[in-house]
């Protein structure tokens, strides 16, 4: 209880990695939760990775209520889920509905992602699709060609906040069933991720009240993703 022999958190892990060397460091390393061998202060800054310095992305905190609400489709998140050798695949997720679309992407540059995902953005009609929301990956610099090309609002999550996107993550966690962490995902063919995607669309949604509007939602999206149009239109008739 003498305050003169207690030291923070923070001093002992400055012991383990910087003082401790060789057999001793190693075993001690075992006892850390994460076993990391390099400390990084919770202060580090994240310039490596590129994210935080988008130019004018536009806050979920300015997204309308009524996307938040879910109220109506056409509002999606989206990410990419990351695979060995530098291979990706975009996640894209409906809101309302939940419905997903998975998007080959050959690799993370901010061009190739946005080209991809303007190509999908065109084959659905412009109702069911009006807002986007993502983390803020450096794949997402390009943002504002997308939303010239498409017409289509990309809101940005705040730092480190998954959760603002959280029917993307459950279903990212879902697909790790089908691609597991640690391997190539450049081997997969749109074929084979629209079909992973089919499977999902068509599981039963304890999350949805499935009344008439989602049923057609639904409907109309399957239709366009498999007919493929070449340019957004608008195909939506609620009867």
């Amino acid at each position: 209880g003498d305050e003169a022999y207690q030291v923070s958190h923070e001093t002992i892990y400055k012991s383990l990695f910087i003082q401790a060397r060789g057999a001793l460091k190693k075993e001690l390393q075992q006892h850390l939760r994460s076993q990391r061998a390099i400390r990084r202060s919770r202060h580090a800054s994240q310039k490596g990775d590129g994210r935080g310095q988008i130019k004018d992305m536009v806050s979920i905190r300015e997204r309308p209520a009524a996307v938040e609400e879910r109220a109506v489709p056409g509002h999606w998140e989206g990410d990419l889920i990351i695979g060995t050798n530098n291979s990706q695949i975009a996640t894209l997720v409906e809101r309302h509905t939940r419905y997903v679309i998975l998007v080959k992407v050959s690799n993370k540059n901010t061009e190739t992602v946005i080209n991809a995902l303007i190509k999908q953005a065109r084959k659905l009609p412009s109702e069911l699709y009006k807002s986007l929301t993502w983390d803020r990956g450096k794949e997402m610099h390009d943002h504002k060609r997308f939303t010239l090309a498409t017409d289509i609002k990309i809101y940005f999550c705040d730092p480190k906040s998954p959760w603002q996107r959280g029917s993307n993550e459950n279903t990212n966690g879902l697909l790790r069933q089908y691609f597991p962490k640690g391997t190539d995902l450049s081997v997969h063919s749109q074929a084979k991720l629209n079909a992973v995607a089919r499977q999902l669309n068509e599981r039963p949604r304890k999350t949805l009240d499935l009344k008439h509007r989602q049923n057609v939602s639904m409907r109309v999206l399957r239709r366009s993703v498999e007919l493929a149009p070449s340019t957004r239109t608008s195909s939506l008739s609620y009867c």
